[in-house]
């Protein structure tokens, strides 16, 4: 177990994370540990990590997965099964590093598609909560075409030049994802399988607007789990609304993370 600083980095295989460590460490509070979209990092959460911990009272984890950030780039291309890699390998690590003893995953994106993976793939007892933002189990066409055109925008626009503000080597972070989204193969990625395996509650938060997927992933999710399901569509938000909508964004996941947090507690004492 890693004794956390406020921000430094963590040693997982052969990278080196960046992270910060907001409010009480894992062995003193829960941990919301959250899991950043395709092209995010530590810093792109922006300050709605602190907002969290403060709605919540739980210490909040963020980390840059390699080849985000300032961790570690990775070897291009990625794999086509690089989120089920940084579900099955990389997450049971850094859990295990930091001391991970109770709390949520809070995931965007290819982050909220980790999380399902992981929390299907683990019957960890300590994770006691998924929350998805905007979460891909399957790829759907205005996905691939979506992401088809920010290729070219990051190509013949300033968005390299602001991505680059997020991330030490910017062509490893944008073409490791873009990369693997579009190569043909991707089409048949689907996780949809795991999400009968979760036996934690799950929230689900989109928006109404999201250009990288439609509310089947919603009908997926609801098809496919036996745990409770909670949905909450943001009307007039596209794919971040922890970003274009944050203060219903908050309130939605501090108000689950805070009730299944509770709900622990509260059954643990009555075991005791």
């Amino acid at each position: 177990m890693t004794t956390l600083s406020p921000a430094g980095f963590l040693t997982i295989g052969a990278s080196d994370l960046e992270y910060r460590m907001i409010g009480p460490a894992p062995e003193d509070a829960p941990t919301i540990v959250m899991l950043h979209e395709g092209l995010g990092s530590a810093g792109l959460w922006g300050d709605f990590p602190d907002r969290l911990q403060a709605s919540t009272e739980a210490g909040v984890l963020v980390y840059s997965r390699a080849g985000y950030g300032a961790s570690t780039p990775v070897k291009l291309p990625r794999p086509i099964d690089y989120m089920h890699i940084e579900a099955l390998d990389v997450l049971p690590k850094l859990l295990d590093t930091i001391g991970f003893r109770r709390g949520v995953l809070v995931g965007h994106s290819d982050g909220a598609s980790i999380a399902a993976i992981y929390a299907g793939a683990h019957q960890d007892h300590r994770v006691q909560g998924v929350a998805m933002i905007a979460p891909h189990f399957i790829v759907e066409d205005i996905s691939v075409a979506s992401i088809a055109e920010i290729k070219t925008a990051y190509e013949t626009t300033d968005l390299k030049t602001k991505l680059a503000r997020w991330h030490k080597d910017v062509d490893n972070a944008f073409y490791g994802w873009n990369g693997a989204w579009l190569d043909p193969t991707f089409r048949n990625w689907d996780i949809s399988e795991y999400l009968a395996y979760i036996r934690v509650p799950v929230a689900i938060l989109q928006g109404a607007d999201d250009q990288y997927g439609t509310l089947r992933q919603i009908e997926i999710a609801r098809d496919e789990c036996y745990c409770p399901v909670d949905v909450t569509i943001i009307p007039g938000a596209g794919h971040s609304p922890h970003r274009e909508a944050s203060e219903a964004a908050l309130e939605t996941i501090s108000e689950f993370a805070s009730a299944v947090l509770h709900s622990n507690e509260a059954s643990q004492g009555r075991a005791v």
